[in-house]
C-alpha cells in the first residue's frame, strides 16, 4: 500500500490510472484480483482508510516483526525451553518485570533504546518471527510437495481467468504491463 502511495507522490502513477494501478499492485504483491471488473470511474483505493487519510502503512509491517522479537525476549526472561510457538509467559514475574521496566521508559527515550532494553538489540530482526512460524512453514512445504502444489501466482493469468485484468487508461503515461501492489 505504501509503495502505491509513494508512486503516486513521485508522479509514477497518474490520476487517470489510480484504480488500474491499485489492482496491478494488488496482483503483483498480494496475488489478488478485483472480484468484479473495475474501471477508472471507480476508486477502490479509497476503501482502504489509510489511502484517503494519508496514513502510512509501514508501521503495521514493522510492528508485526517487532512483536515477535519482544515475545522471544520475554520467553528468554521466563526461562522457556522448547519451541518459541509453545512459549507462554503468563505468570512469569521475570518476563513481566522486563516488560514493565521497558514500558516505564514511555516516550522519554527513542524506541530503539526501549527495544534494546527488552531484547538486547536496537535492530529490527525478523528471526524470531521466522522461528515462531517455522513449524507451520515446514508443514506447508511438506504438504505442498506431497500434493504437488506450487505456491504463488502467475501474474495476470490469475485475473484473466476471472476476466478482471486491470487496464491502464488509453493515452496514459504508465507503461503497459507495469505493475505494483497495495499494502
Amino acid at each position: 500500500m505504501d509503495l502505491y502511495r509513494y508512486d503516486i507522490f513521485d508522479g509514477k502513477i497518474k490520476p487517470a490510472d489510480y484504480n488500474a494501478e491499485w489492482w496491478k499492485y494488488a496482483l503483483e504483491y498480494q496475488g489478488i484480483c478485483s472480484p468484479v471488473t473495475r474501471s477508472e470511474n471507480d476508486f477502490d483505493p479509497g476503501a482502504k482508510y489509510h489511502i484517503p487519510a494519508d496514513v502510512p502503512y509501514m508501521r503495521y509491517f514493522v510492528s508485526f516483526i517487532i512483536q515477535f522479537q519482544f515475545h522471544k525476549a520475554m520467553c528468554i526472561a521466563a526461562n522457556h525451553t522448547g519451541p518459541l510457538h509453545q512459549c507462554d509467559i503468563d505468570g512469569s514475574k521475570a518476563a513481566g518485570t522486563l516488560l514493565a521496566e521497558t514500558l516505564k521508559l514511555g516516550s522519554s527515550e527513542p524506541w530503539q533504546i526501549a527495544m534494546q532494553k527488552l531484547t538486547g538489540s536496537k535492530k529490527i530482526d525478523a528471526g524470531a518471527l521466522l522461528e515462531f512460524f517455522k513449524p507451520v512453514q515446514d508443514w506447508l512445504k511438506a504438504e505442498n510437495a506431497k500434493n504437488n502444489v506450487t505456491a504463488g501466482w502467475e501474474g495476470s493469468a490469475v485475473c484473466e481467468q476471472q476476466d478482471v485484468v486491470p487496464t491502464v487508461a488509453a493515452g496514459s503515461s504508465a507503461a503497459p504491463g507495469s505493475s505494483a501492489a497495495p499494502g
